[in-house]
């Protein structure tokens, strides 16, 4: 039997599974999920995990049934050979080899040779990193401080919800521009800011984290308590991925033909947080750019030549959440969106995408 090898069940590989049901597939193919959860994780939700307003099972949404899963860790992907080296549970490195390739194994946290950053804050970027800040800001003492490095939509929406679910937390937000939100529009960073402002959430801007200790931070080299600090200040591939000896941009993002497959290797795709796109990384963009996947690897089964220009990959916009009550986010051509309107049509999206996805 011939393997459609799906590494990582995010979002661009949950849209892959979804859309080749067992019936697309040809009858000599079968789809192998490598994945180290035996569930998808809706990632857009670790900053309410990591506060402790949502929990683990509610960000849960099962793989789908035709697919055979493989559990394990990634060590090594070998193109050449069409190897993928695994760590199963007893850390006893397997070798899988497969036919058709879907890398999309995400990204880890990016700490800009920041010294005592890796070791001494939390993260969100995992299911298991997530976890770990929950229990790390649930077992802090009442008055206690936490430091949010990083104003993008991640940092922002975390102190929101932190705000929320701890009042008695003294919460900094680092950022290194003048704004927060610098990818939004003006208007909804300003209003952001006073909802910040309205509660008591200190924003700390053009920052500069020189250093991180335990039990502290340091901006511009100046000491800056913090019982918990949490690091949202950007990402890259994992590094399983940047080791690859193929094409990467400065980033070490995989640089892929047009038609998400990696030049010369026309069996081997990339979707979502490691690939090299014209796009900022996003949920909706992995599963815009798994939809075309399926397209071409549809055509690759059925012998068909490959479209000579491929679709725009039109995104719906972004919504953010300020705590349960209160949103924001653009909407189709750039329209802003802002309050109670906002937080429903997030809300809305995640019970459309949790129990209308198609498994």
């Amino acid at each position: 039997m011939k393997k459609l090898v799906i590494l990582g069940g995010g979002y661009g590989g949950m849209k892959i599974m979804q859309q080749l049901s067992a019936k697309d597939l040809p009858e000599d193919y079968e789809i192998v999920l490598v994945d180290k959860l035996p569930y998808h994780c809706i990632k857009t939700e670790y900053y309410a995990l990591a506060a402790g307003t949502e929990s683990d099972h509610d960000i849960r949404v099962p793989f789908p049934k035709h697919v055979r899963r493989h559990f394990g860790h990634v060590q090594h992907i070998d193109v050449e050979s069409r190897t993928i080296t695994l760590s199963g549970d007893q850390h006893d490195p397997e070798t899988l080899s497969y036919d058709k390739l879907v890398i999309g194994l995400g990204a880890e946290d990016k700490y800009h040779g920041v010294p005592g950053a890796s070791e001494h804050t939390h993260s969100i970027q995992s299911m298991e990193s997530t976890r770990k800040t929950y229990e790390a800001i649930s077992n802090l003492p009442p008055r206690a401080t936490v430091s949010v490095v990083g104003a993008g939509l991640s940092g922002v929406e975390l102190a929101a919800e932190l705000r929320e679910s701890r009042h008695d937390l003294t919460i900094h937000l680092f950022d290194r521009g003048e704004t927060i939100l610098p990818m939004f529009p003006l208007r909804l960073s300003t209003y952001v800011t006073s909802w910040f402002e309205k509660h008591d959430v200190d924003i700390v801007s053009n920052s500069n984290i020189t250093k991180v200790s335990d039990g502290a931070l340091y901006n511009h080299d100046e000491r800056v308590q913090s019982d918990a600090v949490i690091w949202t200040a950007g990402v890259q591939p994992v590094e399983v991925v940047r080791n690859m000896e193929v094409e990467q941009d400065r980033k070490g993002h995989i640089i892929l033909t047009k038609h998400h497959h990696i030049p010369n290797h026309p069996d081997v795709f990339v979707v979502g947080d490691c690939a090299s796109l014209p796009y900022a990384p996003s949920g909706q963009l992995a599963e815009k750019q798994g939809e075309q996947i399926v397209m071409i690897l549809k055509k690759q089964w059925a012998g068909e030549p490959l479209p000579e220009t491929m679709p725009e990959m039109k995104l719906k916009g972004t919504l953010g959440s300020l705590g349960k009550k209160k949103g924001f986010g653009v909407m189709g051509d750039k329209a802003s969106v802002k309050g109670r309107v906002a937080r429903i049509l997030k809300s809305g999206v995640l019970w459309m995408y949790k129990y209308h996805s198609g498994v």
